[in-house]
Protein backbone atom coordinates (compact mmCIF):
# COMPACT_ATOMS: atom_id res chain seq x y z
CA UNK A 1 0.00 0.00 0.00
CA UNK A 2 1.47 3.45 -0.83
CA UNK A 3 1.28 6.51 0.91
CA UNK A 4 -1.64 7.90 -1.32
CA UNK A 5 -3.45 5.06 -0.40
CA UNK A 6 -5.69 3.53 2.68
CA UNK A 7 -7.94 0.73 3.95
CA UNK A 8 -11.30 1.84 4.51
CA UNK A 9 -14.71 -0.47 4.49
CA UNK A 10 -16.56 0.56 1.66
CA UNK A 11 -20.71 0.07 0.28
CA UNK A 12 -21.46 0.03 -3.28
CA UNK A 13 -25.15 -0.84 -3.19
CA UNK A 14 -27.20 -0.36 -0.32
CA UNK A 15 -28.43 -3.53 1.56
CA UNK A 16 -27.09 -5.92 4.28
CA UNK A 17 -24.33 -6.62 6.12
CA UNK A 18 -22.66 -8.10 3.47
CA UNK A 19 -22.30 -4.92 1.23
CA UNK A 20 -19.50 -3.79 3.49
CA UNK A 21 -16.09 -4.49 2.09
CA UNK A 22 -12.51 -3.06 2.73
CA UNK A 23 -11.16 -2.04 -0.35
CA UNK A 24 -7.77 0.15 -0.81
CA UNK A 25 -8.61 3.51 -1.78
CA UNK A 26 -7.12 6.91 -2.46
CA UNK A 27 -6.43 8.86 0.95
CA UNK A 28 -8.31 12.17 1.40
CA UNK A 29 -6.11 15.21 1.66
CA UNK A 30 -6.80 18.22 4.07
CA UNK A 31 -8.12 21.18 2.40
CA UNK A 32 -7.51 25.10 3.77
CA UNK A 33 -9.37 24.80 7.68
CA UNK A 34 -9.04 21.17 7.23
CA UNK A 35 -7.13 18.16 9.38
CA UNK A 36 -6.13 14.83 8.10
CA UNK A 37 -6.58 12.78 10.95
CA UNK A 38 -5.16 9.03 11.23
CA UNK A 39 -8.09 7.24 12.96
CA UNK A 40 -6.71 4.56 15.55
CA UNK A 41 -10.62 3.55 16.27
CA UNK A 42 -14.40 4.08 14.86
CA UNK A 43 -17.07 4.06 16.79
CA UNK A 44 -20.58 1.95 15.53
CA UNK A 45 -23.39 3.33 15.41
CA UNK A 46 -27.26 2.31 14.90
CA UNK A 47 -27.64 5.03 12.16
CA UNK A 48 -24.41 3.57 10.29
CA UNK A 49 -26.76 0.00 9.74
CA UNK A 50 -29.81 2.39 9.06
CA UNK A 51 -27.84 4.13 6.14
CA UNK A 52 -26.15 1.00 5.14
CA UNK A 53 -29.28 -0.80 4.28
CA UNK A 54 -30.78 2.41 2.84
CA UNK A 55 -32.25 4.62 5.62
CA UNK A 56 -30.69 6.47 7.99
CA UNK A 57 -28.54 9.24 6.14
CA UNK A 58 -28.99 7.25 2.90
CA UNK A 59 -30.51 9.78 0.91
CA UNK A 60 -27.78 12.44 1.56
CA UNK A 61 -24.91 9.69 0.72
CA UNK A 62 -23.59 9.27 -3.07
CA UNK A 63 -22.14 5.88 -3.50
CA UNK A 64 -20.07 4.24 -3.15
CA UNK A 65 -19.14 5.53 0.46
CA UNK A 66 -17.14 4.87 3.09
CA UNK A 67 -19.09 4.40 6.37
CA UNK A 68 -18.95 6.02 9.65
CA UNK A 69 -18.83 9.09 11.59
CA UNK A 70 -17.29 8.45 15.09
CA UNK A 71 -13.50 8.67 14.99
CA UNK A 72 -10.54 9.16 17.31
CA UNK A 73 -6.87 9.17 16.41
CA UNK A 74 -3.79 11.53 15.92
CA UNK A 75 -3.34 14.94 13.48
CA UNK A 76 -1.15 13.78 10.94
CA UNK A 77 -1.26 17.05 9.12
CA UNK A 78 -3.57 20.53 9.14
CA UNK A 79 -4.22 22.49 5.93
CA UNK A 80 -3.84 26.07 6.29
CA UNK A 81 -4.90 28.30 8.52
CA UNK A 82 -5.50 25.62 10.65
CA UNK A 83 -4.34 27.53 14.44
CA UNK A 84 -6.24 24.94 16.88
CA UNK A 85 -4.30 21.81 15.94
CA UNK A 86 -1.15 20.58 15.04
CA UNK A 87 0.45 16.81 14.25
CA UNK A 88 0.56 14.96 17.02
CA UNK A 89 -2.35 16.23 18.69
CA UNK A 90 -5.17 13.14 20.01
CA UNK A 91 -8.17 14.36 18.82
CA UNK A 92 -12.00 12.78 18.83
CA UNK A 93 -15.12 13.80 16.85
CA UNK A 94 -17.84 12.93 14.85
CA UNK A 95 -17.01 14.96 11.50
CA UNK A 96 -19.48 16.62 8.47
CA UNK A 97 -22.30 14.42 10.22
CA UNK A 98 -25.17 13.94 8.52
CA UNK A 99 -23.14 14.25 5.51
CA UNK A 100 -20.75 11.28 4.70
CA UNK A 101 -17.60 11.27 6.45
CA UNK A 102 -15.80 8.26 5.96
CA UNK A 103 -14.67 7.07 9.73
CA UNK A 104 -14.12 3.31 9.00
CA UNK A 105 -11.13 4.21 6.88
CA UNK A 106 -7.47 4.59 8.34
CA UNK A 107 -7.40 8.40 7.55
CA UNK A 108 -10.22 11.11 7.92
CA UNK A 109 -10.13 14.88 6.71
CA UNK A 110 -12.84 17.02 8.16
CA UNK A 111 -12.79 20.66 9.35
CA UNK A 112 -10.22 21.24 12.71
CA UNK A 113 -13.07 22.79 14.24
CA UNK A 114 -15.68 19.61 14.11
CA UNK A 115 -12.65 17.94 16.67
CA UNK A 116 -11.63 18.32 19.95
CA UNK A 117 -8.94 17.13 22.07
CA UNK A 118 -9.89 13.31 23.10
CA UNK A 119 -10.38 12.48 27.26
CA UNK A 120 -6.59 12.26 28.38
CA UNK A 121 -7.61 9.53 31.37
CA UNK A 122 -9.12 7.03 28.22
CA UNK A 123 -7.70 5.17 25.30
CA UNK A 124 -8.99 5.89 21.28
CA UNK A 125 -11.27 2.55 21.88
CA UNK A 126 -13.08 4.18 24.40
CA UNK A 127 -12.47 7.78 23.36
CA UNK A 128 -14.19 6.33 19.63
CA UNK A 129 -17.44 5.34 21.19
CA UNK A 130 -18.04 8.56 22.62
CA UNK A 131 -19.02 11.24 20.01
CA UNK A 132 -22.09 10.55 18.38
CA UNK A 133 -23.80 8.93 21.32
CA UNK A 134 -22.67 11.58 23.54
CA UNK A 135 -23.54 14.41 21.81
CA UNK A 136 -26.75 13.46 21.09
CA UNK A 137 -27.49 12.43 24.75
CA UNK A 138 -25.70 16.17 25.57
CA UNK A 139 -27.28 18.44 23.06
CA UNK A 140 -30.82 17.07 23.96
CA UNK A 141 -30.46 17.47 27.29
CA UNK A 142 -28.87 20.84 27.21
CA UNK A 143 -29.45 22.60 24.04
CA UNK A 144 -33.01 21.17 23.72
CA UNK A 145 -34.59 20.83 26.89
CA UNK A 146 -32.53 22.57 29.03
CA UNK A 147 -32.79 20.16 31.92
CA UNK A 148 -32.48 21.69 35.24
CA UNK A 149 -31.68 20.14 38.59
CA UNK A 150 -34.78 18.70 40.52
CA UNK A 151 -36.16 17.74 36.91
CA UNK A 152 -37.16 14.19 36.41
CA UNK A 153 -36.18 12.64 32.86
CA UNK A 154 -37.11 9.17 31.60
CA UNK A 155 -34.73 7.73 29.08
CA UNK A 156 -35.82 5.06 27.09
CA UNK A 157 -33.57 2.12 26.07
CA UNK A 158 -31.18 3.54 28.78
CA UNK A 159 -28.41 0.78 28.33
CA UNK A 160 -27.74 1.59 24.61
CA UNK A 161 -25.20 3.83 23.30
CA UNK A 162 -26.99 6.93 23.66
CA UNK A 163 -28.85 5.51 26.84
CA UNK A 164 -26.24 4.79 29.11
CA UNK A 165 -24.60 8.36 28.62
CA UNK A 166 -28.09 10.03 28.89
CA UNK A 167 -28.33 8.55 32.35
CA UNK A 168 -25.22 9.80 33.26
CA UNK A 169 -25.62 13.55 32.13
CA UNK A 170 -28.86 14.06 32.79
CA UNK A 171 -27.85 12.86 36.72
CA UNK A 172 -24.84 15.62 36.65
CA UNK A 173 -27.31 17.86 35.34
CA UNK A 174 -29.14 17.65 38.69
CA UNK A 175 -32.19 15.62 37.22
CA UNK A 176 -34.23 12.35 38.41
CA UNK A 177 -33.15 9.96 36.18
CA UNK A 178 -36.14 7.45 35.21
CA UNK A 179 -34.33 4.36 32.65
CA UNK A 180 -35.98 1.63 31.21
CA UNK A 181 -34.32 -1.63 30.30
CA UNK A 182 -34.43 -5.19 30.56
CA UNK A 183 -33.50 -6.41 34.10
CA UNK A 184 -29.94 -7.37 33.83
CA UNK A 185 -28.73 -3.90 33.05
CA UNK A 186 -30.32 -2.72 36.11
CA UNK A 187 -27.23 -2.80 38.44
CA UNK A 188 -25.47 -1.13 36.02
CA UNK A 189 -27.48 1.57 35.23
CA UNK A 190 -27.92 2.33 38.96
CA UNK A 191 -24.22 2.50 39.06
CA UNK A 192 -24.22 5.09 36.55
CA UNK A 193 -27.12 7.38 38.85
CA UNK A 194 -30.16 6.08 37.95
CA UNK A 195 -33.07 6.46 40.30
CA UNK A 196 -36.12 4.86 38.82
CA UNK A 197 -35.34 1.42 36.66
CA UNK A 198 -38.21 -0.13 34.91
CA UNK A 199 -38.22 -3.74 32.94
CA UNK A 200 -39.65 -2.53 30.33
CA UNK A 201 -41.15 -6.50 29.28
CA UNK A 202 -41.77 -7.00 32.77
CA UNK A 203 -44.22 -3.92 33.16
CA UNK A 204 -45.47 -0.80 31.02
CA UNK A 205 -43.44 1.99 32.06
CA UNK A 206 -46.93 4.08 32.82
CA UNK A 207 -48.16 1.73 35.38
CA UNK A 208 -45.32 2.52 37.29
CA UNK A 209 -43.78 5.86 36.79
CA UNK A 210 -45.28 9.38 36.06
CA UNK A 211 -45.02 13.48 36.31
CA UNK A 212 -42.01 13.93 33.80
CA UNK A 213 -40.66 16.75 32.84
CA UNK A 214 -38.42 15.36 29.77
CA UNK A 215 -38.63 12.36 27.78
CA UNK A 216 -35.74 10.98 25.90
CA UNK A 217 -37.69 8.11 23.85
CA UNK A 218 -35.03 6.54 21.82
CA UNK A 219 -37.10 3.98 20.82
CA UNK A 220 -40.00 5.47 18.68
CA UNK A 221 -42.90 4.40 17.28
CA UNK A 222 -41.99 0.31 18.48
CA UNK A 223 -44.68 -1.18 20.70
CA UNK A 224 -46.21 2.53 21.12
CA UNK A 225 -43.59 3.65 22.93
CA UNK A 226 -43.70 7.33 22.06
CA UNK A 227 -47.71 7.99 22.21
CA UNK A 228 -47.43 5.98 25.20
CA UNK A 229 -44.82 8.18 27.25
CA UNK A 230 -47.41 11.02 26.61
CA UNK A 231 -49.24 9.73 29.68
CA UNK A 232 -46.47 9.82 32.34
CA UNK A 233 -45.13 13.50 30.80
CA UNK A 234 -46.61 16.26 32.91
CA UNK A 235 -48.76 19.25 31.16
CA UNK A 236 -45.97 21.54 29.32
CA UNK A 237 -43.09 18.79 29.73
CA UNK A 238 -41.18 17.86 26.15
CA UNK A 239 -40.90 14.37 24.38
CA UNK A 240 -37.66 14.38 22.24
CA UNK A 241 -37.73 12.00 19.42
CA UNK A 242 -34.64 11.66 17.67
CA UNK A 243 -36.83 8.69 15.55
CA UNK A 244 -38.82 11.92 14.22
CA UNK A 245 -42.35 12.77 15.83
CA UNK A 246 -45.18 10.30 14.44
CA UNK A 247 -48.21 11.67 13.32
CA UNK A 248 -49.63 9.43 16.43
CA UNK A 249 -47.55 10.91 18.65
CA UNK A 250 -47.90 14.79 17.80
CA UNK A 251 -52.10 13.86 18.04
CA UNK A 252 -51.61 12.35 21.69
CA UNK A 253 -49.14 14.98 22.31
CA UNK A 254 -51.01 18.05 21.54
CA UNK A 255 -54.20 16.86 23.56
CA UNK A 256 -52.72 16.25 26.66
CA UNK A 257 -50.66 20.05 26.16
CA UNK A 258 -47.19 17.89 26.00
CA UNK A 259 -44.55 19.62 23.85
CA UNK A 260 -42.59 17.59 20.95
CA UNK A 261 -39.60 17.61 19.09
CA UNK A 262 -37.70 15.93 16.57
CA UNK A 263 -34.04 15.56 16.89
CA UNK A 264 -30.70 15.32 15.17
CA UNK A 265 -27.32 15.89 16.31
CA UNK A 266 -24.37 18.30 15.09
CA UNK A 267 -20.84 18.06 15.12
CA UNK A 268 -20.09 20.21 18.40
CA UNK A 269 -16.36 20.66 19.26
CA UNK A 270 -17.29 22.94 22.61
CA UNK A 271 -19.35 20.04 23.87
CA UNK A 272 -17.08 17.52 23.04
CA UNK A 273 -14.47 19.58 24.87
CA UNK A 274 -17.14 19.82 27.86
CA UNK A 275 -17.85 15.61 27.73
CA UNK A 276 -13.68 15.59 27.99
CA UNK A 277 -13.85 17.10 31.22
CA UNK A 278 -16.35 15.32 32.61
CA UNK A 279 -14.51 11.64 31.54
CA UNK A 280 -11.92 12.40 32.80
CA UNK A 281 -12.95 14.08 36.18
CA UNK A 282 -14.55 10.24 36.09
CA UNK A 283 -18.07 11.56 36.20
CA UNK A 284 -18.72 10.31 32.98
CA UNK A 285 -17.56 6.52 31.63
CA UNK A 286 -18.54 4.87 28.18
CA UNK A 287 -19.27 1.16 28.21
CA UNK A 288 -17.83 -0.42 24.81
CA UNK A 289 -18.88 -3.83 24.98
CA UNK A 290 -16.73 -5.24 22.60
CA UNK A 291 -14.28 -4.40 19.47
CA UNK A 292 -13.92 -5.51 16.06
CA UNK A 293 -11.27 -5.23 13.35
CA UNK A 294 -12.08 -3.33 9.75
CA UNK A 295 -12.27 -6.56 8.46
CA UNK A 296 -15.24 -7.62 11.01
CA UNK A 297 -16.88 -4.56 9.78
CA UNK A 298 -19.85 -6.87 9.25
CA UNK A 299 -19.96 -9.09 11.75
CA UNK A 300 -20.23 -5.95 14.10
CA UNK A 301 -23.15 -4.54 12.36
CA UNK A 302 -24.84 -8.02 12.74
CA UNK A 303 -23.94 -7.96 16.68
CA UNK A 304 -25.42 -4.31 16.36
CA UNK A 305 -28.80 -4.70 14.82
CA UNK A 306 -29.67 -6.86 17.68
CA UNK A 307 -30.07 -4.15 19.70
CA UNK A 308 -29.14 -5.94 22.94
CA UNK A 309 -25.78 -4.49 22.93
CA UNK A 310 -24.73 -2.89 26.40
CA UNK A 311 -23.22 0.34 25.65
CA UNK A 312 -20.98 0.67 21.92
CA UNK A 313 -18.87 -1.36 19.63
CA UNK A 314 -16.52 -0.03 18.00
CA UNK A 315 -13.99 -0.88 15.26
CA UNK A 316 -9.93 -0.92 16.00
CA UNK A 317 -8.39 0.54 12.87
CA UNK A 318 -4.73 1.83 13.69
CA UNK A 319 -2.79 -0.19 16.76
Amino acid sequence: MSEHTMRAVTIKEFGGPEVLTVEHVARPEPLPTEVLVRVHAAGINPVDWKTREGQGMAGLQTLPMILGWDVSGVVEEVGFGVTTLSPGDEVYAMPWFPRAAGAYAEYVTAPSRHFARKPASIGHVEAAALPLAALTAWQILVDTADVKAGQRVLVHAAAGGVGHLAVQFAKHLGAEVVATAREPRHAWLKELGADEIIDYTQQRFEDVTGNIDVVIDLIGTRDDTDARSVSVTRPGGLIVAPNGVSERLATVAGQAGVRTTPFLVEPDSAALTTIAGLVDSGEVRIEVERTFALEEAAEAHRLGETNRTRGKLVLTVTS
